[in-house]
């Protein structure tokens, strides 16, 4: 008995409420961490996708959250019964195949790369994949053979 009373002394955290949140990797929530500056308290939003929960509801249980903030994936992992969070809100449920979703951070590179990519293309015929940046230029050469012998002979100078 007198460890439970320590142990709501020691971390304000409700251990029943955070065993009950039904978290799970894919879903998307909103972790509420606190924040001391200055001496002050303050609360500060991390949202993000779940990707992985570990070592299920016991003390050290885990949880890792991932968001992308101006074009950077940013991962945090949170203790599941700290203190330092106040609250965890569900903002959605997703259905996944995976425990672990891990593959989402090369997923996301994949297609900044292939934004990236578009945008670079000022023209729609503009080739930007470096696989085919020498057929691109053999293409234009044909197509513009003047020009083509000129840039040749600079090149060669």
């Amino acid at each position: 008995m007198a460890t439970s009373i320590n142990a709501k002394l020691v971390t304000p955290a409700n251990i029943e409420d955070r065993k009950a949140l039904d978290l799970h990797s894919g879903d998307t929530i909103r972790v509420w961490q606190k924040i001391v500056e200055k001496g002050k308290t303050r609360l500060q939003a991390f949202e993000g996708l779940v990707l992985a929960r570990k070592h299920g509801a016991e003390a050290g249980a885990t949880f890792t959250v991932r968001k992308v903030v101006d074009g950077v994936g940013v991962e945090k992992i949170f203790p599941l019964y700290s203190p330092m969070i106040d609250k965890i809100d569900m903002i959605r449920r997703s259905k996944v195949r995976r425990a672990k979703l891990y593959y989402i951070r090369e997923k996301a590179a994949k297609e900044i790369r292939h934004n990236m990519r578009k945008m670079l293309a000022l023209d729609k015929d503009q080739n930007t994949d470096t696989k085919h940046n020498a057929a691109a230029k053999a293409a234009v050469a044909a197509a513009d053979p003047v020009h083509a012998e000129a840039k040749a002979e600079a090149a060669a100078a």
